[in-house]
């Protein structure tokens, strides 16, 4: 499991320096000026269980796929596509602040872990497919 500070660094070089997403491997040979990477980390803050169970979410990523998130409080979160609604499932957890999200699509399982944002409830995270670096997303949360 990723530390805390990879995947905030690993947002931080794809939001603040526009690069491709960053393998968190690889984050030992990026530069990362610590101030800057300060003020970037003002504007997040760690989800609480209170705002995530029983909440609709939208998820978007930058090939343009969007989908509705339903997380419930067992930790199981169920995907539907947003027009058709074709159904997936998966599971989440609070760690550290951090919400990890795992769906599962046929034999494909995407991992992503959400970082959120103090001023709007649009959050960040980048997504692995089967383990692989996948896509840079965003989630909205639709209520509170």
């Amino acid at each position: 499991m990723p530390t805390k500070k990879a995947v905030l660094q690993q947002l931080f070089l794809r939001e603040v320096n526009r690069t491709p997403i960053t393998e968190r491997h690889e984050l030992s040979h990026c530069d990362i000026p610590e101030i800057e990477f300060a003020t970037w980390g003002r504007d997040k803050r760690d989800f609480s269980f209170d705002e995530i169970f029983e909440s609709h979410w939208i998820k978007t990523c930058t090939a343009g796929y969007i989908t509705e998130l339903i997380f419930k409080a067992d930790g199981s979160v169920t995907e539907f596509t947003l027009f058709d609604r074709l159904k997936t499932v998966g599971h989440w957890k609070l760690d550290d602040g951090l919400l990890h999200v795992s769906i599962f699509k046929d034999e494909n399982q995407y991992d992503f872990i959400i970082v959120a944002n103090v001023k709007v409830n649009i959050h960040s995270a980048i997504e692995y497919k089967n383990g692989e670096l996948h896509s840079y997303l965003k989630l909205a949360q639709t209520r509170v």
